[in-house]
């Protein structure tokens, strides 16, 4: 009974050889690109995790800063620590045909590093506003807030318990996050600082 049965087998085979060596050949195929694919799918999936963390990191290297007045392409623009006033002003397309070059090259410090969420304002030609944005015009009534990151020497003066000396110490120390810089950077006393904390800010 076995020879018959393996001579039945024998004979089915004969006859259909073809069909079932391609099935064959099809579920070797299947299973091979099934292996494939599950290990191109994790390979992708480790690249996705990868790119976020690198994208994740580069944003936290960068700074926000806003740029009006007379440049080019006035705006928000991001740029990456420890860039300076000159490379904000670059990156927003220069300087306009309007803006007062003159004020600019005798008031703005092209060389400050910039911080985080500040204001550059570059006034046209004849324009004059209050000082309390770095890079604009100084009017003839000194501002109730003074900025200390952009505050010329003359109006740091104005401060009650800052002279001459300590106004260019103040100077010297930028760029400040905060008014309280003042004291961890030792420019000003806990009393002097008692008394300009209400007339001061630091953006």
């Amino acid at each position: 009974m076995d020879s018959q049965l393996s001579e039945k087998w024998k004979d089915v085979l004969r006859k259909h050889w073809l069909p079932l060596s391609l099935a064959l050949l099809g579920l070797i195929f299947f299973v091979y690109g099934l292996i494939a694919f599950l290990g191109q799918s994790k390979s992708s999936g480790d690249i996705k995790i990868q790119t976020n963390s690198n994208t994740q990191t580069a944003s936290e290297n960068l700074l926000t800063v806003d740029i009006e007045g007379e440049v080019t392409n006035p705006g928000v623009y991001r740029l990456k620590q420890g860039s300076i006033v000159q490379d904000g002003l670059a990156l927003a397309g220069g300087l306009s045909a309007s803006a007062d070059r003159d004020w600019v090259s005798k008031n703005l410090n092209l060389a400050l590093k910039l911080t985080d969420s500040q204001k550059i304002y570059i006034p046209r030609i004849g324009e004059s506003i209050s000082s309390s944005v770095l890079g604009s015009t100084v009017s003839d009534t000194v501002p109730a807030v003074i900025n200390i990151n952009s505050a010329l020497e003359s109006e740091l003066d104005t401060l009650p318990g800052i002279g001459p000396v300590t106004a260019e110490k103040i100077i010297n120390n930028r760029p400040y996050s905060q008014t309280d810089d003042l004291l961890t950077k030792k420019v000003v006393s806990q009393k002097v600082f008692d008394q300009i904390k209400d007339k001061i800010s630091a953006y």
